[in-house]
């Protein structure tokens, strides 16, 4: 209050005050209540007005301290002074009351108007509270009541401790007798202190207590105590625990695993399974991988089971169910026919089929194995195998051995067995297959069929004629003499075989050949050995998998299914399979990509495992420098069908065998067309492309004849053999042979200055050559091989000296030569090279 009539005086005695315009004060200077002489006029004060100055103290002192103080400051002043300006200042405070009442009222101001809002919130706030803590205290009233009652209707139970006291012989309390020295040690023992108020930490609390800092009532222990003594005294109640048994597992090793992995699956500590293999003297981290073999052995240690799995496992059950004798139906024989080159193979097939199968091959050779399926005039039907006759398919004819049934083996009666007829009949042995001899064109005038049974005893096989047990059929494809007596010789030793099949179950087969067609696809002809297979069958052939989308018969029609025994195209693979790989239907797309899968992370496996033992060594180089490097024809082959690439690697390999210095490199091997990568490969490693029936396509053309890549095309295998074998021959180095041209006696040794020795010889034989080799013999042995340095005649050089003539020589960097030794001459002669 002092503060605000100060500020008011000091505002109201710094303005000018003024009555009804009338000067109520006219004092010309300064009137100042803090003492010391006045001042004088304020400058620019007008004439005849007051001015009042009013200073306070820092100090918190009371206005009326200057009357108090004042005459101690103002002791230069007289009584009369003092009062008189008292009495001023009285006056002129009343007036200045005044005056302030008749000024205008402030305006209200931002920071009063937050004021009050704050303080109205805070009454707010204050309200709630209090009405929360009123509705807190009900209804814990309501409960401590309620608690009351439960506990005045509850039955009275022994006191836990006085119990104690009864088992051990003890006394109650209410017996007055002594307390026990434990008891009186529990209650001489320090309470302890209750907790505080504040001690938010201990127990549970609602969230309106936590906000309302309300923690006065009495809490028990936390749910985690309770959940503590709970766990407590169940383990208690149970009992000592026996120690564990230790189990025995069953434990699937593959054929490798890391060391952690093998301690997880025998549900034994890494350290223990580390410390094993350590004394095993094997030193691997948990992280390292282990053998099947050291597994076994760390398990048998642990005292578990090995059972041992691999990769190939993902195969097991691809085969099926086996088929029961009800199940079991009889199914058409499927024949392979094996011959010479020539022989009619293909000619007795179009007999049986009615059809021209030669004018479609190259040559009137057949290039690949055709599959047919005939009707006979009975009903039954037989499937035909149609394989190469020449040598450069051996490995087609041996395929078709190991899928067929019967074998039958056409021989002409013109020429008889010639070397592939011989090769066809090991092949039918080794598979196991019984023959049937087919004597083809005894229609001719020079045909002799007993010629060629006689033959055949030579090769054990003997004909029913002869006392054997090989049917023999004499027939003539061209004139259709005795067809007929061939298929009854063929449906009857069908029925010797009793060939059954279970058409209910999954397709089991055998791709005879696969090829890549323009916008076809991978296309596989498959014979069907087992099942039936169906338009939606999910499959893998080999190391490829497929969905039938669409199956073609031998005479181009499109069916739903296909039984036992019968030839097929099957559309839908993602890649072209090899020849002779299986077929096998699986129940879902998942399995058949596994087993895709595995198979080709083998085949790539195999691959590199080649490819590591054919990389060169520095004892490889070594060989190779001491037995001469070898001739190599990097090449790349692509074909329409597997089935010819195969034949011609193996011609490549076959020649390679035959010539110890030449090597052809199969850098790529496909069917399909020629393209663009071929042509790179082919540039990069120096070789040339082989395309047998298929083409290039337009930017392979191109590309080839920028960088200058030889392609050749081809539709007869010989074509392919004969360019090859002429190819390395131009590039194998030229032999080199000795030729013999005359020897001399050496018959006395001169030493000559500058030059050395010179042996003056009589040439015995022949002509002695300058430049050429020599060889010096002593008691006929070898003893130097080198070259003549100079050949004199009279003292003149010359080129050669005929037989009877006196000559001088001397070697190149040799000079023991002696008397009677003699000089050999001979010439390195070099020839061009073949590859046979």
């Amino acid at each position: 209050m002092s503060e605000t009539k100060s500020k008011d005086s000091d505002e109201t005695q710094k303005d000018t005050v003024k009555d009804g315009g009338k000067k109520t004060l006219s004092l010309g200077g300064t009137l100042s209540l803090k003492g010391g002489a006045p001042t004088g006029p304020r400058p620019g004060a007008a004439p005849g007005t007051v001015a009042v100055e009013v200073r306070r103290k820092r100090a918190q002192t009371p206005v009326s301290a200057p009357a108090d103080a004042a005459p101690q400051a103002d002791a230069h002043l007289s009584d009369s002074e003092r009062e008189a300006r008292a009495r001023a200042l009285e006056k002129a405070l009343a007036e200045g009351g005044k005056a302030k009442s008749t000024l205008p009222k402030r305006r209200t101001t931002i920071e009063d108007k937050k004021k009050e809002e704050a303080a109205h919130k805070e009454a707010a706030e204050k309200s709630a509270r209090a009405k929360e803590l009123e509705e807190l205290e009900r209804i814990e009233a309501e409960e401590s009541k309620r608690a009351a009652d439960m506990q005045a209707n509850a039955p009275a139970l022994p006191d836990p401790e006085s119990a104690h006291h009864a088992r051990r012989g003890g006394k109650f309390a209410d017996d007055g007798e002594a307390e026990s020295y434990r008891d009186k040690l529990k209650k001489g023992a320090p309470k302890a202190p209750t907790k505080s108020t504040d001690d938010r930490r201990g127990g549970r609390m609602t969230v309106t207590q936590a906000l309302n800092r309300d923690f006065e009532r009495d809490r028990g222990p936390s749910l985690a105590a309770q959940r503590r003594a709970r766990e407590k005294a169940r383990m208690a109640a149970q009992g000592p625990k026996e120690p564990a048994q230790k189990v025995y597992r069953e434990v699937v090793v593959p054929e490798v695993i890391t060391v952690g992995e093998l301690a997880n699956r025998m549900t034994e500590p890494t350290g223990e399974v580390v410390k094993v293999l350590m004394k095993l003297g094997v030193m691997a981290t948990v992280t390292q991988s282990i053998d099947a073999d050291t597994a076994e052995l760390v398990i048998s240690e642990f005292g578990h089971t090995i059972k041992r799995v691999t990769d190939a496992d993902v195969e097991e059950g691809l085969g099926g169910i086996e088929d029961t004798p009800e199940n079991l139906t009889s199914r058409p024989p499927v024949v392979t026919i094996m011959g010479h080159v020539d022989h009619g193979k293909t000619s007795l097939l179009d007999a049986l089929r009615q059809t021209n199968v030669v004018s479609g091959e190259a040559g009137g050779i057949t290039q690949h194995i055709g599959a047919y399926q005939v009707s006979m005039p009975l009903g039954e039907k037989i499937t035909f195998l149609d394989t190469p006759g020449h040598a450069a398919f051996t490995e087609m004819r041996a395929r078709g051995a190991h899928v067929t049934d019967i074998c039958v083996i056409v021989v002409s009666a013109e020429d008889s067995v010639m070397p592939q007829t011989i090769e066809a009949i090991n092949h039918a042995k080794a598979a196991k297959v019984p023959i049937i001899i087919a004597v083809n064109k005894i229609d001719l005038p020079a045909a002799d069929p007993m010629k060629v049974k006689t033959e055949l005893l030579q090769h054990e096989v003997v004909v029913e004629e002869l006392s054997g047990d090989v049917q023999c059929v004499e027939i003539s494809a061209k004139k259709r003499i005795n067809l007929d007596k061939l298929e009854e010789a063929i449906i009857l030793q069908a029925e010797v075989l009793e060939l059954k099949a279970n058409p209910n179950r999954p397709a089991l087969g055998v791709v005879v050949e696969s090829k890549l067609e323009k916008g076809r696809g991978p296309v596989a002809t498959v014979l069907v050995q087992n099942g039936t297979l169906r338009v939606g069958d999910t499959f893998v052939a080999g190391a490829e998998f497929g969905k039938v989308r669409a199956l073609i018969n031998d005479q181009g029609e499109t069916v739903a299914e296909a039984v036992p025994g019968q030839p097929v195209e099957v559309l839908g693979l993602n890649g072209a399979p090899d020849a002779g790989d299986p077929v096998n239907v699986t129940p879902d797309e998942g399995k058949a990509r596994e087993i895709s899968e595995y198979r080709h992370r083998k085949r790539r496996e195999m691959q590199a495992v080649a490819a590591v033992k054919g990389r060169t060594t520095i004892d490889d180089l070594l060989a190779a420098r001491e037995a001469g490097q070898k001739t190599a024809l990097p090449v790349i082959v692509k074909g329409d069908v597997h089935g010819s690439v195969e034949a011609i690697l193996g011609s490549f390999n076959k020649m390679v065998e035959e010539n110890e210095d030449i090597e052809v490199q199969a850098l790529h091997t496909g069917v399909g067309g020629i393209t663009e990568s071929d042509v790179k490969l082919a540039r990069a490693s120096g070789g040339i492309i082989i395309g047998f029936n298929v083409r290039a396509n337009a930017q392979a053309r191109d590309l080839a004849a920028r960088e200058g890549v030889d392609i050749r095309y081809y539709n007869v295998i010989y074509d392919v053999i004969d360019d090859a074998k002429a190819i390395l021959s131009g590039m194998l180095s030229p032999s080199q042979r000795e030729e013999y041209i005359g020897n001399a006696t050496i018959l006395q040794v001169f030493n000559i200055t500058k030059v050395g020795k010179v042996a003056g010889c009589m040439v015995d034989m022949g002509i002695v050559k300058r430049g050429a080799g020599v060889r010096l013999l002593r008691d006929d042995v070898v003893i130097h091989e080198g070259k003549l340095k100079t050949l004199q005649r009279f003292k003149d050089e010359v080129k050669e000296v005929k037989e009877g003539t006196e000559c001088g020589m001397a070697f190149e960097n040799y000079d023991d030569i002696k008397e009677g030794d003699v000089i050999e001459c001979f010439e390195v002669i070099e020839e061009a090279r073949t590859v046979q």
